[in-house]
């Protein structure tokens, strides 16, 4: 039951069927027609065992209109002697033609007697785990339903005041309705989640319960204080801007601009700076630095992957230790003594930069004065980790600022829904001198005219990306980085997949002369650090890796990627990947290589790459074709962000929702606090993160 997070008697009640059962009727054999789902009562009129292809107890029923035969592949010896000649069964399955005539394979069976009433309602089938079985779970489920204190969540007198519709019932008669549906109801019609309006009260509960937890979290951060971050004119800020070899765009100067208000009051910021690939995310989070660290505290930046960090790095290093900056470098692979050295900097102050990895939130770095966090790729990280480094400043006052950054835009519909507690900043332009990208679809079988293109860009002088999904026949290189993404790495099957050794020994031998480098998650990091840089130099021009290039990679000189086995990749990550290439005034093209058969979201994903490289419309297109869950990553520690509602069915919904949220918090705070306690428990924490 805990597994299934059934703690709470509203979790009972809130725990609803995947399907119903119709068990209220009975029919008679001669009226059944073969695929039907039905219900018959009969007498057992044979009970054997046979052993055929397999060890089988078979079972004759005779219902006075015509026999059938119950097949059962499983089963204990209790059941025969249960089940013997002369017992009334009322079984239920589906039926189907066999070569005995008619049969049912594991139908499920009751013993009754002639006068054994059937069912009064529809029969609910929940989700369940394994040992659990469904008579145990339906005693419970109406044991919650009927203690839960459903009717203290929203009194109806409060109906009126909140926009509830008359014709909605309460959210007891709503889940009664759901559970225990009367056999007259129409199964379409109850299993329409847009119209049916029990669903419709569910969907609002749970809408209203998500949209005051986000106003709550909202107010409650205003009552924090965080140390005001205020830029001087020619300071730091100002130095950099004129030691860039480039002009901001008018996107970037705004996005500044919104956080440097934001960081110059006295309350934490709590900003998502959003930006398609390559739209200049890292300059915006080094001013963002070089202001926190003029008025005298210290910043640390954290990336998902070392490669992504080190790409900031070496930036930041770049722009900023001229101007005397010292940034200090955490990651896993540091040796010892070096870890000490960096921490031991970090801890005095002297670093007034911290750029790293996960290594930036363990237990041991300390920070004299941390005022400003950065977290990229911000849904790459568990909600326990990006709370863990705002707690980093030893203040029981002070909260750091936060800056999230993602270069996977959030739709309205999704940033409107589950980021009410953020100000979002959008970088919604590209810098200038970037060109479009071609993006093209060949079957695996155009295999060798992916590689006489690779050919021709390299006598141009030109590099290539190839991207492969694995290291080996059985090892999947980033099954960490997918399970920190929130990705699901089960789903690959490692081996009907080309590797990326196997591909990087075909590509050098069918390139004589080409240096052509290979990258992956499980090469040493001095290895990995030697390879790019050399790819990044020009010595090596062609680059075979896993997905640990997805973000952060710059290379100006590249102007092809080739994406193998594309149908297995997310539709954002086919885009960041993408982004590899066209960072120059090079036309660059990206070749989709797929296995056919594509499923149907593999050729919606693919559709969409081609189609466009706006990657507001690319994460329009994922959310529908993924949902909110996953494309969030683990914003409430892997719980379901909605279990109800849907973000692309229920806009009038959530706006619905959003206006009782506010009525609620201002009018009746005590009922507010209620309702969110009872739906979301302590998931409320979860997203503060």
């Amino acid at each position: 039951m805990e597994k299934l997070g059934l703690v709470r008697d509203i979790d009972l009640a809130l725990h609803l069927p995947l399907r119903y059962e119709d068990e209220t009727r009975l029919t008679r054999l001669r009226d059944a027609r073969d695929g039907d789902t039905v219900q018959v009562e009969g007498v057992v009129t044979d009970n054997r065992i046979e052993q055929r292809s397999r060890r089988q107890m078979l079972v004759r029923l005779d219902d006075g209109s015509g026999e059938v035969l119950l097949r059962f592949l499983n089963f204990y010896g209790s059941q025969q002697k249960s089940w013997a000649p002369g017992v009334r069964l009322r079984v239920r399955g589906e039926l189907r033609h066999g070569f005995f005539g008619r049969e049912m394979v594991h139908p499920t069976v009751r013993i009754v007697q002639a006068d054994t009433p059937l069912a009064d309602a529809l029969t609910p089938v929940y989700p369940t785990s394994a040992g659990l079985p469904q008579a145990y779970l339906r005693k419970a489920v109406a044991a919650g339903l009927r203690r839960a204190p459903l009717d203290e969540l929203l009194p109806e007198a409060l109906w009126p005041e909140i926009g509830l519709p008359r014709r909605w019932p309460s959210l007891r008669d709503a889940l009664q309705a759901l559970h225990h549906p009367p056999p007259s109801v129409s199964l379409p019609e109850l299993e329409d989640h847009q119209t049916h309006p029990a669903w419709q009260r569910l969907k609002f509960e749970e809408l209203l319960a998500q949209q005051l937890s986000q106003l709550q979290a909202r107010a409650e951060r205003a009552h924090l204080q965080a140390p005001p971050l205020r830029s001087r004119r020619d300071g730091l800020a100002d130095k950099l801007l004129g030691v860039l070899p480039f002009q901001l765009t008018g996107a970037q100067q705004r996005v500044v601009e919104e956080i440097a208000q934001d960081l110059a009051q006295g309350r934490p910021m709590h900003r998502l700076l959003q930006g398609d690939v390559g739209s200049g995310k890292t300059v915006v989070a080094a001013l963002s630095a070089a202001v926190a660290m003029d008025a005298g505290w210290q910043c640390a930046l954290m990336a998902p992957t070392e490669i992504l960090a080190e790409q900031h790095f070496r930036k930041l290093v770049g722009w900023l230790e001229p101007l005397g900056v010292k940034v200090a470098w955490l990651t896993g692979s540091l040796k010892a003594k070096a870890k000490r050295e960096q921490i031991a900097a970090v801890a005095s102050g002297e670093a007034q930069l911290v750029v790293g990895t996960h290594a930036v939130i363990q237990d041991q770095v300390e920070f004299a004065r941390l005022g400003l966090a950065l977290i990229d790729e911000q849904h790459r990280f568990g909600v326990a980790q990006r709370l863990q480094l705002r707690r980093k400043l030893e203040s029981s006052e002070l909260e750091p600022h936060l800056l999230m950054m993602s270069a996977t835009p959030i739709p309205r519909t999704l940033a409107m829904t589950f980021l009410a507690d953020l100000e979002v900043s959008t970088i919604d332009e590209l810098p200038p001198g970037r060109t479009p990208i071609v993006t093209k679809v060949f079957a695996d079988s155009r295999r060798e005219e992916v590689i006489a293109r690779i050919r021709d860009e390299v006598a141009r002088g030109r590099q290539v990306y190839w991207v492969c999904p694995l290291i080996d026949e059985t090892q999947d290189s980033d099954a960490a980085a997918d399970q920190a993404a929130g990705r699901d790495s089960a789903r690959r099957k490692p081996l009907d997949l080309s590797n990326v050794t196997q591909t990087h020994a075909d590509l050098g031998e069918a390139l004589p002369g080409v240096g052509v480098g290979l990258l992956h998650g499980k090469l040493p990091a001095a290895e990995k650090a030697d390879v790019m840089a050399r790819f990044a130099s020009g010595e090596l021009a062609v680059l075979v890796a896993t997905t640990v290039i997805e973000v952060g990679v710059d290379v100006p000189n590249a102007s092809l990627m080739v994406i193998e086995h594309a149908e297995r990749f997310g539709l954002s990550q086919l885009h960041q990947l993408r982004g590899r290439v066209g960072r120059g005034a090079v036309a660059s093209v990206c070749v989709l290589l797929y296995a056919p058969p594509l499923s149907d979201s593999g050729k919606q994903r693919l559709k969409a790459m081609v189609e466009t490289t706006d990657g507001f419309e690319i994460a329009r297109r994922d959310l529908a074709i993924r949902g909110p869950g996953e494309f969030m990553g683990a914003r409430q520690s892997g719980a379901a962000l909605l279990r109800f509602a849907s973000l692309e069915d229920d806009q009038p919904l959530i706006e619905q929702a959003r206006r009782a949220a506010e009525f609620l918090l201002h009018a009746h705070p005590h009922i507010a606090q209620r309702h969110v306690a009872r739906w979301l428990g302590n998931k409320s924490e979860y997203l503060k993160a």
